[in-house]
């Protein structure tokens, strides 16, 4: 990674400052069952989300991804993610992903706060 930036202010579209420490918590309940986040790791029921940042859905190496998740071609970044991660089967509709989603706005962006570091 780079050099961290503190007390920055949110992204555009009003998502809320995250903290990447609570993202961590909820990463490791919501999300570790399936993924690993940091670059190289293994693919378990989702793709390994290392590099995730500025990466286009379905084009991890190894990883057999759903149809619609390769066709959808969203360059994942703050936004996008912040948009996914509410409600992922609405967002891409045929995703196999089976996680519901976050519907806190802050938990979204505490999440996204954890994964640029942890995957980056």
């Amino acid at each position: 990674g780079g050099g961290k930036k503190k007390g920055g202010k949110g992204g555009d579209g009003g998502s809320p400052a995250g903290d990447a420490k609570k993202g961590a918590k909820i990463f490791k309940t919501k999300c570790s069952q399936c993924h690993v986040a940091e670059k190289g790791g293994s693919h378990k029921q989702g793709p390994n989300l290392g590099g995730l940042f500025g990466r286009v859905s379905g084009t991890q190496e190894g990883y057999a991804y759903s149809k619609a998740n390769k066709e959808m071609a969203v360059e994942w970044n703050e936004q996008t993610l912040f948009d996914y991660l509410l409600a992922p089967k609405k967002y891409i509709p045929g995703t196999k992903m089976v996680f519901a989603g976050l519907k806190k706005p802050k938990d979204r962006a505490d999440l996204i706060a954890h994964l640029k570091d942890a995957t980056s």
